[in-house]
């Protein structure tokens, strides 16, 4: 929850520093987003991922360009006030290309920006066959990241995703270089081990993010266990997508074998909460405002 008329940005940088193990949800739309902050969570992520799988129909391996994560957010920030972290991949390119990565980003209503070391074209993190840049050009980027933000509340987010190529102590390397380059909220991506996770808090100074994949490599832990351990964020960047896709499922198999689909809160979200949901009483209430 923001405090006075405290800005998202500040926020954000406030929840990450409480290293409480805040939950955040990803969202792939507007109406997820709105979903997201209809049920008090305190911000959203915006998943590139989830973007992909749900915009394009395609895997997480980079099919989704700078523009299209732009669109989203832009869209997302209209419809919700919660402070928004976004999921730039690699950046789109070189230092350079994460200048104006940052840049087009911070426009369209970023809070904080995400960037991760895996070599172009990138791919989920929990997928197989994964490859880094070297240290130095990821550094290179991060640098180009904080110089390019005109806010100095944009939060810069660095994720490695050395574990799962070089080991768990390479991975812990990098993140360190990646804090003292500037970056402000570190992300271990991948970890297999519980003792990894329980570990991270204690070898790494800046506030991190632990990504709960669900079917994932990771462990699972409790958000509350992680906060305990020192995490500022648990990501669950596809639940809701992975819910929306198993609800849009149950409905259509009634539909398909039933031929048919009444107003069962079990299976649909009934019509009114529907619009509620896209604020249609609010724009009702300005229609009869601005009515002739």
């Amino acid at each position: 929850m923001r405090v006075n008329n405290e800005s998202p940005k500040k926020a954000l940088r406030r929840l990450a520093e409480a290293r409480r193990g805040v939950l955040l949800p990803g969202a792939f739309n507007a109406m997820s987003a709105r979903i997201v902050e209809d049920l008090g969570f305190e911000a959203i992520y915006i998943t590139g991922a989830g973007v992909t799988n749900m915009y394009l129909g395609l895997p997480d391996q980079a099919f989704m360009g700078l523009h299209e994560i732009a669109e989203h957010t832009a869209r997302i920030r209209d419809a919700v006030s919660l402070p928004l972290l976004v999921d730039a991949d690699t950046g789109f390119g070189n230092a350079l290309n994460v200048r104006h990565t940052v840049r087009v980003l911070e426009r369209a209503g970023a809070d904080c920006i995400q960037l991760e070391d895996q070599v172009s074209p990138k791919r989920c993190g929990h997928f197989a066959g994964k490859a880094v840049i070297d240290t130095g050009e990821m550094l290179g980027k991060i640098k180009a990241a904080v110089d390019a933000r005109q806010d100095g509340d944009l939060l810069i987010m660095a994720r490695t995703d050395a574990a799962a190529v070089h080991g768990f102590e390479a991975a812990i390397e990098r993140a360190q270089k990646f804090g003292e380059a500037g970056a402000d909220i570190l992300f271990v991506e991948a970890v297999a081990l519980a003792d990894e996770v329980r570990a991270l808090p204690r070898r790494l100074g800046k506030p991190q993010l632990m990504n709960m994949v669900i079917g994932g490599k990771t462990p699972t832990f409790g958000a509350e266990e992680l906060g305990q351990l020192g995490y500022g964020f648990v990501l669950y960047a596809n639940a809701a997508l992975q819910g929306a896709v198993a609800g849009m499922q149950r409905a259509l198999t009634v539909l398909r074998d039933t031929r048919r689909l009444d107003e069962d809160p079990a299976l649909v979200a009934p019509f009114a909460e529907r619009q509620r949901l896209v604020g249609k009483p609010l724009l009702d209430e300005l229609e009869r405002k601005y009515a002739n």
